[in-house]
């Protein structure tokens, strides 16, 4: 259980992403001149997000760019690459449990990867992965 990520370095993959992703959208809308106040390119914002913590990790063997960057990757209990049910699980239905509970067990996770031994979090109990230091 050496290898198990902390919050910390979880938190800054995640800022990365977050920062790779508004940089990738701004470009969107820059190149193609789009209007930012309009419905559609509003609501392409959330399902690219989705997309990108969704399928990036699956086709990158648990990657996704902060990870990457930071040495960090999401795997299966087992070791194995996880599996795109499993990535769904992770960042798309256990998020609206943080939702419905006005983020309290979003806080609730944040602790579990602070104070636990294995370093998982709701997400990563739900679905059966572990975020690990890269070899």
């Amino acid at each position: 259980m050496a290898n198990e990520a902390g919050f910390w370095i979880r938190l800054g993959a995640r800022i990365f992403d977050l920062i790779i992703i508004g940089i990738i959208i701004f470009l969107f809308i820059a190149i193609f001149s789009l209007n930012t106040q309009s419905r559609a390119v509003q609501s392409f914002e959330g399902p690219f997000s989705l997309l990108y913590y969704v399928l990036l990790p699956v086709i990158w063997t648990g990657y996704t760019l902060g990870k990457r960057a930071l040495g960090i990757r999401i795997i299966n209990e087992d070791d194995s690459d996880v599996s795109f049910i499993q990535m769904i699980i992770r960042d798309f239905l256990t998020p609206i449990l943080y939702g419905i509970t006005f983020g309290i067990l979003a806080v609730v996770s944040a602790v579990m990867i602070g104070v636990r031994e294995n370093k998982k979090a709701i997400h990563d109990i739900f679905a059966k992965t572990k975020v690990i230091y890269s070899k």
